[in-house]
């Protein structure tokens, strides 16, 4: 009987091929890992205001720490809490702790500790890639790419910061979201766009990591001295007005003092011109903001001025009454409240049909959506005697305009919206910058 013949192994290629073949399908089956973009996103923030009106404010990123969250000031402007909403929903109700108008930084607390994003370890370089990530025009979680065009360009004369000009588009809303590299690691923070129209058309600057971390750790630990606001108006000493004067190109002339201020103290009046600042030459205009930031140290700085042609000396006190350190929220003054409005008190006019007339530029009527022309319908879906009715709480308006076309609006006269609005941030270098 003829013995069965034994069954043979494999090759050795055709195990690995089988092994190559069972990796291939576990990685199609598997979920693919976040990439470093869209983990990046994860750490971003919308911003509204924590009242009734709901606004939608800006962006903001959770800094390296963890345990706090970053912004501009201007996004905040004066509100102690705000909303933060991530890309999941998660909505936080966190208090700002501190802010610094004039570098235009903000700090949030967050209520519980979270990763946050990592920081650069090289300084960017002219033509890197860039994401600015955020949302532009409200349009949220938005991710927008382009490259440095400048890697330190100061925008304002009157604030000690150079910027990351880059390209990647940001409009109003990106204000406080974070600008990345493709490794998803924050190299500034997006502040401000180049266009009097206030909408992006190809130069945007970010305040980057470098400044951050000095301002925002400053911040925290209230070490940081605050921009003393100094009380003077002054304009570079371009070639026309040198020549006028008989003096060199450089420094600033200066407009005006304001009445009480550390510049009329110091015995500085207009028409002087700014030369020194404790021995730093002001060859460009900007240099005068870096040159008093580096002398509030001393408390005090050394001013060298042309006066009527001669040269002097004054000395600058170097005082801010408006600390940036952390600030805790305060106990609510007890206010009166109106409990009861009518429509005239309002500043809103009506004629015997119901259709208005005028209405005052302060109107919260105005505020929330309402025009000459309107006629009002209903109040909360009722005809009203519009002549007698009073607001005792929120409304629901229906107005038809003068085309016929209806519309509601909602009436709240105690959280009068305010509305998003661009402050103006024009400068002698750029006059078209502003801060959105």
């Amino acid at each position: 009987m003829q013995a069965k013949p034994k069954r043979q192994r494999p090759l050795p290629f055709i195990e690995a091929l089988a092994a190559l073949m069972a990796l291939a399908l576990i990685a199609i089956l598997s979920p693919a890992s976040a990439s470093p973009l869209d983990a990046a996103m994860d750490k971003v923030f919308t911003v509204r205001s924590n009242d009734p009106d709901d606004r939608f404010l800006g962006s903001a990123f959770v800094w390296e720490t963890g345990e706090v969250a970053v912004t501009n000031a201007h996004v905040i402007s004066q509100a102690e809490e705000v909303r933060l909403i991530d890309r999941h929903g998660t909505d936080l109700t966190s208090l700002v702790i501190a802010r610094d108008p004039i570098r235009d930084v903000a700090v949030i607390s967050l209520p519980t500790p979270t990763e946050g994003l990592q920081l650069a370890d090289q300084t960017p370089e002219l033509g890197d890639e860039v994401f600015a990530l955020g949302a532009p025009l409200g349009v949220e979680f938005t991710l927008t790419e382009g490259r440095i065009s400048t890697v330190a360009r100061q925008i304002d004369i009157a604030v000690p910061i150079q910027m990351l000009q880059h390209d990647a588009a940001v409009n109003p809303g990106s204000s406080g979201g974070p600008l990345v590299d493709a490794q998803g690691r924050l190299i500034g923070m997006n502040s401000q766009i180049a266009d009097g129209s206030r909408m992006f058309v190809g130069i945007a600057y970010a305040i980057p990591t470098a400044e951050l971390t000095r301002i925002v750790q400053g911040l925290i630990d209230e070490t940081l001295p605050p921009f003393p606001t100094l009380g003077l108006t002054a304009r570079p000493v371009h070639r026309q007005i040198a020549e006028t004067l008989g003096t060199e190109a450089q420094g600033l002339l200066i407009d005006a003092v304001a009445p009480g201020s550390l510049a009329e103290t110091s015995g500085l009046e207009p028409g002087d011109i700014l030369t020194e600042v404790s021995d730093i030459l002001l060859t460009a205009p900007g240099d005068f903001a870096f040159a008093i930031e580096a002398a509030t140290a001393d408390g005090k700085a050394t001013l060298t001025i042309l006066r009527a042609g001669q040269e002097q000396t004054v000395t600058l006190a170097l005082t801010d009454t408006e600390p940036t350190g952390l600030r805790t929220r305060e106990a609510p003054r007890a206010l009166a409240t109106v409990t009861a409005y009518t429509l005239t008190t309002l500043g809103v006019t009506l004629d015997a049909q119901g259709a208005v007339t005028d209405l005052t530029l302060n109107s919260p009527a105005l505020l929330a959506g309402m025009a000459k022309g309107d006629r009002i319908l209903t109040i909360n879906g009722t005809p009203q005697d519009l002549t007698t009715f009073q607001l005792t709480a929120p409304a629901l308006l229906l107005l038809q305009s003068p085309g016929g076309q209806t519309r509601h609006i909602r009436l709240d006269p105690w959280h009068t919206p305010e509305g998003v609005r661009p402050v103006g941030g024009a400068n002698v270098l750029d006059p078209d910058v502003v801060v959105f």
